[in-house]
């Protein structure tokens, strides 16, 4: 079973939902995708029925680079690995990992 699950539904950044509000999220990137962000930490606003696959979403808007990595990536929540379909809440940090390798 793919333990990433989908990576979220909305197909444009800030997608209307729920009821309005927003959460506020730190998104952590790590090797690869840090180098492509410009920055390892990021502060974000989303609507509030997000899931860490919308942030993904999000980031893949704002960063076009790191498109080539959707397939690949693993994501955390408040240091869990967890699926993209897992909801976020509000002062939740998730984290994006690029694959790993080594010997």
């Amino acid at each position: 079973m793919d333990r990433r699950g989908d990576r979220g539904s909305r197909q444009r950044r800030g997608a209307p939902c729920g009821n309005g509000t927003r959460v506020h999220v730190t998104v952590r990137l790590f090797a690869r995708l840090r180098e492509i962000a410009g920055a390892a930490e990021l502060s974000r606003q989303l609507p509030d029925d997000a899931t860490a696959g919308d942030a993904w979403n999000a980031l893949a808007m704002e960063y076009p680079g790191l498109a080539d990595y959707a397939r690949s990536v693993s994501c955390a929540v408040n240091e869990t690995y967890s699926r993209f379909t897992t909801r976020l809440h509000d002062g939740d940090e998730v984290a994006f990992l690029p694959p790993v390798s080594g010997g």
